[in-house]
């Protein structure tokens, strides 16, 4: 039989999550008297390790998606999807913009250079384009003094036939733990795109639950928000948990135990022996390990369910398998089953936290070798 271990991704989770995100939108926008915010659904990584076909079928009640990579684009459109599709890094070489007119992408603009290959282009299918403006990010974006100028540069090319819509964007650095960061990145971008017409998008994850942040745009603007971790059951605050959100985990990864051992007390468990029994325990030894996609820096207590019990890692993470507590799980034994993260066990962001990183990674790091599943309802 196969080793195992397996990955499966809930459909209906990834629904629900887009359908809270959708629900708080438009709820504010009542309350405020103005027109929801369309979304914007992150599916860069892969859809953050949960597959792009899977982005594609859940979210389809997004007005768009947005991600990273050329490849990962023509794959939507081949499996179906016909509404806007944001490139957050837009085009790197002139024959890029090639591809982006035949399958309709949208662009960024952050830089000079990329208004350079627009000016040099020829003829063809207009794209849309959102130009980026850094307000303290210090990633990709033209600065405040420059961004007027890069403005009308991308708005002589809407006039030239190049560009159709042409909006403004940003990003914030800090929306899921300072306001007064996030309030002056705001004030920035006010300043900088006065009376520049256009779309704008603003917001990420942790600033679209945010309802202050996407409230501070005049509502005579078009907006678009991005959230990206918080669809696939995360949550994009450090103490905000994805439960209180009402965000489903929407990726499950889960093994079985394929090894007990009676361990004496003052005996270490695994490499190093990182972790030296202070009684005699029982320990149970399951089929995952870093090569899986599971993090080798997770340490000791780091939580796991087996069988349906909370329990923790003892000892250091291997390649191919890691070992847990059965105390607490006395009947447990051979084929056990076990949770390392999702439905019915820790949540990926305990995980996360316990291991000194951020759910988002752990996500994106599912090994090819793991099988996965799709629940489709």
């Amino acid at each position: 039989m196969p080793r195992p271990i397996s990955a499966s991704i809930s459909l209906p989770s990834l629904k629900h999550n887009l359908a809270v995100v959708a629900r708080q939108l438009n709820s504010f926008s009542q309350q405020d008297n103005r027109v929801a915010p369309h979304i914007w659904a992150v599916v860069k990584a892969n859809a953050y390790g949960h597959g792009i076909h899977n982005a594609v079928r859940a979210f389809e009640q997004a007005q768009g998606l947005a991600m990273l990579d050329l490849n990962e684009a023509v794959r939507c459109r081949e499996a179906g999807w016909s509404k806007p599709i944001l490139m957050l890094e837009g085009f790197f070489e002139p024959a890029d913009i090639a591809a982006f007119r035949d399958y309709s992408l949208w662009t960024t603009l952050h830089c000079q250079e990329q208004l350079d290959m627009l000016k040099a282009t020829g003829p063809g299918r207009p794209l849309h384009a959102l130009v980026k403006l850094n307000t303290g990010m210090n990633r990709l974006g033209f600065a405040a003094h420059q961004y007027a100028d890069a403005y009308h540069q991308a708005l002589a090319e809407q006039r030239r036939g190049v560009l159709d819509t042409v909006g403004k964007m940003t990003h914030f650095a800090r929306a899921d733990d300072n306001v007064s960061v996030t309030e002056d990145q705001f004030g920035v971008f006010l300043e900088a795109t006065r009376d520049l017409p256009g779309p704008v998008s603003l917001c990420n994850s942790a600033a679209t639950l945010t309802p202050r942040y996407w409230l501070w745009t005049p509502p005579e603007f078009e907006q678009w928000v991005r959230p990206g971790i918080c669809l696939y059951g995360s949550s994009p605050f450090p103490n905000q948990s994805a439960h209180d959100l009402d965000l489903q985990p929407a990726m499950t990864l889960r093994s079985q135990i394929i090894g007990v051992q009676d361990v004496a007390a003052g005996q270490g468990v695994g490499y190093g022996h990182s972790f030296v029994a202070p009684q005699a325990m029982r320990v149970g030894v399951v089929a995952c390990g870093y090569a899986d996609g599971y993090p080798r820096h997770a340490p000791n207590g780091t939580p796991v369910t087996v069988d349906g019990r909370p329990t923790h890692l003892l000892g250091r993470v291997s390649m191919d398998m890691l070992i847990v507590d059965l105390t607490p799980v006395p009947q447990a034994g051979i084929g056990s089953s076990v949770v390392l993260w999702g439905h019915d066990g820790p949540s990926v962001d305990q995980v996360a936290h316990a291991s000194g990183t951020i759910g988002y990674e752990l996500l994106c790091a599912l090994a090819p070798r793991v099988p996965v599943s799709v629940q489709a309802e």
